[in-house]
């Protein structure tokens, strides 16, 4: 059941990178120094005081920075593979007691997944506000992403069925979305 858990936890932690890279990664190191989340063997660093600060000043700086018009955009290409890669990362330090195959592939598949799919739909998101509203509905996007990133971080950590639950919810309701728009699309086709 740890295992399962574990699991839940870092897919959870990895969806919330594909919102912010870093939101996650300062609230897993936060709940690791606190006592509050174990992570696997060797992955113990990321609740240090180091770590903690380095994930901290991160947090910060990208925020901000997601408030800089067209800086936004610019973070977008860099967050892509870099949210792909912190999911791996929380994926893979909340996976223990598995061996190290069966860690890593969960890591890259489920934790990398999950984070470059979130991380595709808020670019999507950001591209239609950027379009649509010039730019000036970035602001609100920007707000919604981080503070989407630190709840579902957050509930992953102190509730994981719930964060669970609601990430199965959301992907249903975003592939509802996309067959809806792909009948649509065929009605029309057919005249």
């Amino acid at each position: 059941m740890e295992t399962v858990l574990g699991i839940i936890v870092g897919i959870g932690l990895a969806a919330s990178c594909g919102f912010r890279v870093f939101v996650p990664m300062f609230v897993m190191s936060v709940a690791v120094k606190a006592g509050q989340l174990s992570v696997a063997e060797n992955w113990h660093w990321i609740g240090s005081w180091p770590a903690l600060s380095a994930f901290g000043v991160a947090t910060v700086i990208e925020i901000i920075a997601f408030y800089i018009p067209w800086i936004d955009h610019l973070l977008d290409t860099i967050a892509t593979p870099s949210s792909v890669v912190a999911g791996i990362i929380a994926t893979a330090a909340c996976v223990s007691e598995m061996s190290p195959l069966l860690q890593w592939s969960t890591a890259i598949i489920a934790g990398g997944g999950i984070a470059a799919a979130v991380q595709s739909s808020t670019v999507l998101v950001r591209g239609t506000s950027t379009v649509t509203t010039g730019g000036l509905g970035n602001f609100v996007v920007s707000t919604i992403e981080w503070m989407l990133s630190l709840f579902l971080s957050v509930l992953a950590i102190v509730v994981p069925i719930v964060a669970g639950l609601l990430l199965v919810l959301m992907a249903g309701g975003v592939l509802w979305i996309l067959l809806r728009r792909r009948a649509r699309r065929l009605e029309a086709a057919r005249g």
